[in-house]
């Protein structure tokens, strides 16, 4: 399944304008099936989602899947924000800040923010 852009069409309504370029899955958070919000009407996917905000409480590795043995994209340090788009299982998928590295880290290595 490939990830469209949509454009806007004349009425205000969205079309669909051909497949996307293969997007940069380290930087942009979105996903074949979920994307963040701030990406609705310029990627296509069947789920948005609005990032929780949580923070990095123990060193943790932000990974290219959910599994220990999947690329390592970076190491994250306690106090790092990070966004959670999604939560399965142990691992959360989301954004390091709000332009920073897309991957896996482990749900432990997290804590939610209070706001």
């Amino acid at each position: 399944m490939g990830i469209f852009f949509v454009s806007e069409a004349a009425g205000r309504e969205l079309a669909l304008t051909g497949p996307s370029d293969k997007l940069d899955a380290a930087h942009w958070p979105a996903r074949g099936d979920l994307a963040h919000i701030r990406l609705a009407g310029r990627v296509f996917v069947p789920h948005y989602a609005e990032p929780l905000a949580f923070t990095v409480v123990d060193q943790a590795e932000l990974r290219a899947a959910p599994r220990a043995d999947a690329d390592l994209r970076d190491t994250l340090t306690p106090g790092i924000p990070f966004n959670v788009l999604d939560i399965a299982g142990k691992w959360a998928w989301g954004q390091v800040g709000e332009d920073g590295c897309v991957g896996y880290v482990p749900l432990g290595a997290l804590a939610r923010d209070a706001n």
